[in-house]
């Protein structure tokens, strides 16, 4: 199985890390304080190692940017000897926050998280998934009653290869599961996060994802 790192220990890491390491891969957990992000999700342990986010990204050979959006690019820049030669799984969107605490503008109009990362990671191939969904979706994409679509965007098309298969360990069907092309595609997923908040205002927190109706 794979070495799995997981950059960002809120709710989208540690459920990315629980299903991931019940699909038998091994996976680290990186928060910036190891022994804190141990304490609060004991229940992962002793399946989920933790450490540091240059240990997590320097010891695993895939590496999950969850961290949250709006400070990845400059995070995971840090990170980039350590990144160099990996695949790097962005499911995160770069939004500023809104009064409500909701997703706002967007904080790369005209571009993406994914975009930005590629150009400052040039050694990294940067692979797009699993940011138009809650983050219980992106784990159990059978919650729905409509089948959801999970997106990929990415320019070498190995590691789009690689991140399908981690896609179908995390439950999705092949079917389910759109590559649209190259890096800059992920504009158009990471726009779809425009549509979240009001979705949020309406019905609450409830399993959702912005999906492709065929």
């Amino acid at each position: 199985m794979t070495s799995i790192g997981i950059l960002g220990a809120g709710h989208v890491g540690t459920n990315l890390a629980d299903r991931l390491s019940a699909a038998g891969h091994h996976v680290t957990l990186g928060g910036r304080s190891p022994e804190d992000t141990a304490a609060r999700t004991a229940g992962l342990a002793p399946r989920v190692t933790f450490a540091d986010q240059h240990t997590t990204a320097h010891t695993t050979d895939i590496v999950i940017n969850a961290t949250p959006g709006d400070s990845s690019l400059e995070r995971l820049t840090d990170l980039r000897t350590e990144l160099a030669g990996k695949i790097l799984v962005d499911v995160s969107n770069a939004t500023r926050t809104d009064g409500d605490g909701l997703p706002g503008a967007l904080c790369y109009p005209g571009s993406s998280l994914a975009e930005k990362l590629q150009a400052a990671l040039p050694d990294t191939h940067v692979v797009k998934t699993l940011n138009t969904m809650l983050f219980m979706v992106m784990t159990a994409p059978e919650i729905l009653a409509t089948p959801p679509t999970a997106y990929l965007s990415g320019d070498d098309e190995h590691a789009k290869r690689t991140v399908t298969r981690l896609l179908g360990d995390l439950g999705w069907r092949p079917e389910r599961i759109e590559d649209l092309g190259d890096i800059t595609t992920s504009r158009a997923t990471e726009a779809m996060i425009l549509v979240v908040p009001h979705i949020m205002r309406r019905h609450g927190f409830k399993p959702f994802a912005v999906s492709l109706a065929r």
